[in-house]
């Protein structure tokens, strides 16, 4: 036991060390970050110069709100089908059941970007690119979220259902007033994933966003980006800083619960 925690320290350090890197140049002038030898610690402080161009250049307000109302809205949709989905592929006995279930399973081979094509021209042809819509509507359903939910609600105890059924309750007042309570450690875990995939997303949104009212938080990092100018990268780690600070502390505030989902949801049958 003893052991075991320096290595795991050891192995959280290594985990963190972009991380910190990231917030040690983000304090740092170019001069610095550009120095052949490393330290985390920066001899001149440049955290007006970096921070004021982030925030003077680019509105970082709107592009968190932006990545709010993006990744809220795709958690929502995501939970709507994947609650009831993961509860009839866990729970209830129906023909095609299996054959289903191996359609989720199918669909968790299948890589984002291979549909990017087809959603984009659709999109287009709809007039829905720069918008809300654009940015939440294609992952709506997540195979990933109605497999989580199957392998968790398999292991709920069928008398507990049993009862529900005995008050007199239907199957969808049994999937949202005793099965969902049930499951936030699950629901808490898929959250935190699907939170920072979306949040952290850079290739749809480049794809179907022009301009800033609608850009996500990731976009707003490329900012700082010139091919003619070059790369202020003080200023982009500044960004990176602000955009993926609400990430962390959310993280902080859910690690219980996210620990606690995937300890509970394993791979049963």
């Amino acid at each position: 036991m003893r052991a075991r925690l320096p290595i795991l320290g050891l192995l959280g350090a290594l985990v963190l060390m972009p991380y910190l890197w990231m917030v040690a140049a983000s304090l740092k002038p170019a001069s610095e970050i550009f120095r052949a030898s490393l330290s985390l610690w920066p001899e001149h402080l440049a955290i007006a110069e970096n921070y004021g161009r982030v925030l003077s250049r680019v509105p970082v307000l709107l592009y968190l709100w932006n990545g709010i109302v993006v990744c809220g809205g795709i958690l929502l949709f995501q939970l709507l089908f994947a609650v009831p989905a993961g509860y009839a592929l866990a729970k209830l006995r129906f023909p095609g059941r299996s054959l289903a279930f191996g359609a989720v399973m199918l669909g968790l081979l299948v890589p984002p970007h291979v549909p990017a094509l087809p959603l984009y021209v659709a999109a287009s042809g709809l007039g829905l690119l720069d918008s809300y819509t654009a940015l939440i509507a294609p992952f709506a359903i997540s195979v990933f979220a109605i497999f989580l939910f199957r392998q968790f609600f398999s292991a709920l105890p069928d008398d507990l259902l049993h009862a529900a059924r005995l008050d007199g309750m239907g199957e969808w007042a049994i999937v949202w007033r005793v099965v969902l309570p049930n499951a936030w450690p699950a629901a808490t875990a898929f959250a935190i994933f699907s939170v920072v995939s979306h949040w952290n997303d850079l290739f749809w949104p480049l794809i179907v966003v022009q301009g800033h009212a609608h850009a996500t938080p990731a976009l707003g990092v490329l900012q700082f980006r010139s091919e003619e100018a070059g790369d202020d990268f003080g200023a982009m780690m500044a960004a990176a800083v602000l955009m993926t600070l609400p990430l962390v502390l959310a993280f902080l505030l859910a690690q219980r619960r996210f620990v606690e989902g995937i300890a509970t949801t394993g791979l049963k049958g």
